[in-house]
């Protein structure tokens, strides 16, 4: 299997939505299609040594940390801070280069056939005092996995996201909506319909795939649509 483009950014609504079990979740279905793939999280903030959404991805998708994982090809940055990228790097005495990200992606994208990049919070988080995120990915005409919810809040939020790509003329090859352990369904049946009618109005070419709340061993989620 061949996906239709060698690398995808991965963000979302805002920040806690679920981007990491996703970006693994992805990472174990293009594996279990026999495609060489490789998750990037350029920076993350609250932690040491190596990134803990890194260390997520690798258990989600049933792989041993690499080489580019611990000498930090897959984490160009790792702030102590939980903070915004921008406040956390300052805060460490750092300034974020994303010439430096956009090296590291490159050398990923030398050894594997796709990169899948998982974003920190939303798109409109501050990469640096300049650089939004969604900056980062018009500039390098990077396709978009959104990853939405089903808590409360989650249409107003999402139709923004969307319709904030189509202005940057962002390409989103997918919604990933992730339910939540404590789903309701009445919100949640009418927020999928809500969803998938705008996404035929709007926004034809993109898949729509729904992630169940998983509290073991996450199973294998058919993401065929968003690759082909």
């Amino acid at each position: 299997m061949k996906t239709k483009y060698p690398i995808y950014f991965i963000s979302g609504i805002d920040t806690d939505i679920g981007k990491t079990v996703v970006t693994g979740l992805l990472a174990k279905y293009l594996l279990h299609k026999k495609v060489k793939v490789i998750t990037q999280k350029p920076i993350e903030s609250g932690t040491k040594n190596i990134s803990s959404d890194i260390i997520k991805h690798r258990e989600i998708s049933r792989q041993s940390l690499t080489a580019f994982d611990k000498d930090g090809t897959t984490c160009s940055y790792l702030f102590s801070y939980p903070s915004s990228p921008h406040l956390a790097a300052e805060l460490d005495d750092c300034k974020i280069d994303t010439a430096k990200i956009l090296k590291d992606t490159h050398q990923l994208s030398v050894h594997f056939d796709c990169v899948l990049i998982e974003g920190a919070g939303g798109l409109y988080v501050p990469l640096t005092r300049q650089i939004l995120t969604i900056d980062y990915i018009k500039t390098n005409n990077y396709p978009l996995i959104l990853v939405t919810s089903d808590r409360l809040g989650s249409i107003n939020h999402t139709l923004m996201s969307l319709e904030l790509c189509r202005a940057n003329k962002i390409n989103i090859v997918g919604l990933i909506y992730n339910k939540s352990e404590k789903s309701d369904n009445f919100i949640s049946n009418d927020t999928i319909l809500v969803f998938k009618d705008y996404l035929k109005t709007n926004f034809p070419a993109t898949a729509f795939i729904e992630v169940p709340f998983m509290k073991a061993d996450p199973i294998l989620i058919n993401f065929e649509p968003i690759f082909l």
